[in-house]
């Protein structure tokens, strides 16, 4: 009687290996058989310095990125790459016209021009990093599932962009100021680490936006509200020094005011840029708040974003 072979025995599935946090519990044997065979889960998220080393390859990928994002942002509009300044500018008269006119912010402040443009030129850099983080996942789904790269390269080249265009408008800032009688002085050259701090304080915000956005596409139609509610919070168009003045406030009020990220940098920028803005008004250690800001958002906004690495582009 003729013998018949049993079919082979299919290859276990690399796939059926993987961990527990995906739904399905992990055969020990095949976990073992993948691992001695050099096999991974598709898609896993690598280490931090793993992903730190993939991140700083890929460095030359980010800033280009950055300029063709920072580039094409005008490509529809007539006056181009000038929006970039004609923007804050138009909102820096705006303020001027309501606050600074019609409330009377401007009394008791010298320079009230520099030192109101300062306060919105830095502002707008916060927020449209920001917002640019929130939508760096959501936004960009399709290059996201198409290609495998680190997903941080999102969030900190579209901050990267955004210092881009803050520079641009710097060069206007340098001519208001000379403009009204600013002389440059060497506190001009504090402007670098008050900058770079500021970049990273957003970078570290964006990539925590950006999770949060990746998982709730609607959040990015509710931060406009609040980032207007933070902006009339930093002093932005009025001295928080000037308004608080003679008022009884409860101290963790006036806690909360001067250790307000947003206002230390702006502060920073407006002692370093204008003399009439003393240390004196600074609020007390700025520069350890400066530096304590961007070390915790950079690091936890970091960290937090890369834990959830797997989860981008899926479902």
């Amino acid at each position: 009687m003729p013998q018949t072979l049993a079919p082979p025995a299919p290859a276990p599935d690399p796939a059926s290996a993987r961990p527990s946090g995906s739904g399905t519990a992990p055969d020990p044997e095949l976990r073992a058989l993948a691992e001695r065979h050099g096999l991974t889960v598709s898609g896993a998220r690598p280490s931090l310095p793993e992903y730190t080393r993939q991140l700083w390859q890929r460095r030359h990928f980010i800033t280009s990125f950055a300029t063709a994002k920072l580039t094409a942002m005008y490509t529809t509009a007539k006056l181009g790459q000038l929006w970039q300044v004609i923007t804050p500018l138009l909102n820096a008269g705006v303020y001027y016209l309501i606050f600074g006119v019609l409330i009377g912010t401007r009394r008791g402040v010298p320079d009230y021009i520099p030192y109101l443009v300062t306060g919105v030129f830095v502002f707008t850099f916060l927020q449209n990093s920001v917002m640019a983080g929130t939508r760096a996942i959501s936004g960009s789904l399709g290059l996201v599932r198409a290609l495998h790269f680190p997903r941080a390269c999102l969030p900190i080249s579209f901050c990267l962009a955004q210092l881009q265009q803050l520079l641009y408008s710097m060069a206007v800032l340098v001519v208001i100021l000379l403009a009204f009688g600013q002389v440059p002085t060497w506190s001009w050259l504090l402007v670098l680490p008050a900058l770079t701090l500021q970049f990273v304080f957003n970078t570290g915000l964006a990539m925590v936006m950006a999770r949060l956005g990746a998982r709730t596409p609607d959040l990015a139609q509710l931060m406009p509200f609040i980032m207007r509610t933070w902006m009339y919070a930093s002093g932005v168009m009025f001295s928080i020094s000037v308004i608080t003045q003679g008022k009884h406030l409860p101290k963790i009020v006036l806690m909360l005011l001067n250790g307000n990220p947003a206002a230390v940098y702006i502060d920073l920028m407006r002692f370093a840029l204008i003399d009439s803005f003393t240390r004196h008004q600074l609020p007390p250690h700025v520069w350890a708040f400066a530096g304590g800001w961007a070390l915790l958002a950079g690091v936890a906004g970091y960290v937090y974003f890369w834990k959830a690495e797997e989860r981008y582009g899926r479902g």
